[in-house]
């Protein structure tokens, strides 16, 4: 687990984001993606919370824009604080299980996302030196234990 230094308490502040499940046919749905080092590393569709917008519509539009997939959000499979090796970021992951509807091949893919994939868990499980971070596996375990909360516990108010 992430523990701040002392000097660090006053200013940690996680970057929200939200990273989406989404199955089909016994595989779940990754992309590959440029991390900051270049490297191609494997992750779930994911990413920030835009001002604005509700965590349900974070997830729709992050997985959309990395995968061409159009997902309809069923539940919550948990909430996930990390924070990076060198203690210079954290994040605040929340995870969502989706029901893939509709791919679009023609969709343009985000900057840096290579592909979009489909994944048996024992595959990824495989791979693991290649996750952008031990949240990926994580999640997909928590997924596949049954792990489901209701979307009912998103609460976005007016601004």
């Amino acid at each position: 687990m992430y523990q701040s230094k002392p000097s660090e308490v006053g200013n940690f502040r996680p970057r929200v984001t939200v990273a989406v499940l989404a199955q089909r046919e016994g595989r779940l749905l990754f992309v590959e993606e440029r991390d900051d080092r270049g490297m191609l590393v494997i992750n779930q569709p994911a990413g920030h919370v835009e001002g604005g917008e509700s965590l349900i519509e974070a997830a729709i539009r992050e997985t959309l824009e990395e995968t061409g997939w159009t997902v309809r959000p069923e539940y919550l499979v948990g909430c996930y604080l990390w924070g990076s090796p060198d203690r210079t970021l954290s994040y605040l992951r929340v995870a969502i299980a989706a029901c893939p509807e509709r791919h679009d091949a023609a969709a343009p893919l985000d900057a840096g996302i290579a592909r979009a994939l489909w994944l048996a868990p024992e595959e990824l499980a495989a791979c693991r030196e290649r996750h952008r971070s031990p949240l990926v596996l994580r999640c997909v375990a928590d997924y596949l234990a049954g792990e489901r909360y209701p979307l009912s516990l998103f609460k976005t108010l007016p601004s």
